[in-house]
């Protein structure tokens, strides 16, 4: 029955995008684990699980590699159609409440 079949989502192909990338990289170790999966969902999202080992044991090259990965993953999330959440800060919410005041000026006047 093609209800039973399997069912792309978008999230699926982003992991799957992801593993691939994690595949292709020039400084991930092929040899070890790499896994990319979904933890439990929850009141801010559907967090995912990176995991992979670099080729260079440094510690300042590792954050840089790692950092280099998530700009990346960031940065090709809307891609797939979906979006990367972070908590508000009082900068997000003054802009916020700045915004709601100017959409209650112009319904004034």
């Amino acid at each position: 029955m093609l209800i039973n079949g399997r069912r792309l989502t978008n999230v699926g192909i982003y992991r799957a995008y992801i593993k691939y990338y994690l595949k292709n990289h020039p400084n991930i170790h092929q040899g070890m684990t790499q896994i990319v999966r979904q933890l439990q969902p929850g009141e801010y999202g559907l967090p995912l699980e990176i995991y992979a080992f670099t080729n260079d044991t440094n510690g300042i090259n590792y954050e840089a590699i790692q950092a280099d990965i998530f700009d990346h993953i960031i940065a090709v999330a809307p891609e797939f159609g979906l979006r990367i959440f972070q908590n508000p800060t009082g900068h997000d919410l003054k802009s916020r409440i700045n915004a709601d005041e100017i959409v209650e000026v112009q319904k004034n006047d």
